[in-house]
């Protein structure tokens, strides 16, 4: 069976940015909430820093989350799909 890439991506990509945005904005208004989730997303993305300019901070950290998504999400199903390949040769 063979992955669809680009499907496999826009999938992984919208599971990333609703993690990403729930936890931010759960964050904005409970403020102890999801503090060490959102501490490793402040180290994985520049530019995006936990607790600063609000829902500003949440979007552009759901920006990232949802393209770091999509990356991993192609690089995944292409691996997938060249291993399987190989294993019925």
């Amino acid at each position: 069976m063979k992955l669809n890439v680009l499907k496999f991506g826009i999938a992984l990509s919208i599971v990333g940015a609703f993690a990403v945005l729930l936890t931010g904005i759960g964050n904005l208004i409970w403020p102890k909430y999801g503090i060490e989730f959102l501490k490793v997303v402040d180290s994985l993305y520049p530019g995006y820093h936990y607790g600063e300019k609000g829902l500003l901070g949440v979007i552009i950290g759901t920006l990232y989350a949802g393209l770091d998504g999509f990356i991993v999400g192609v690089v995944i199903a292409f691996l997938y799909n060249s291993i399987g390949n190989r294993r019925k040769k």
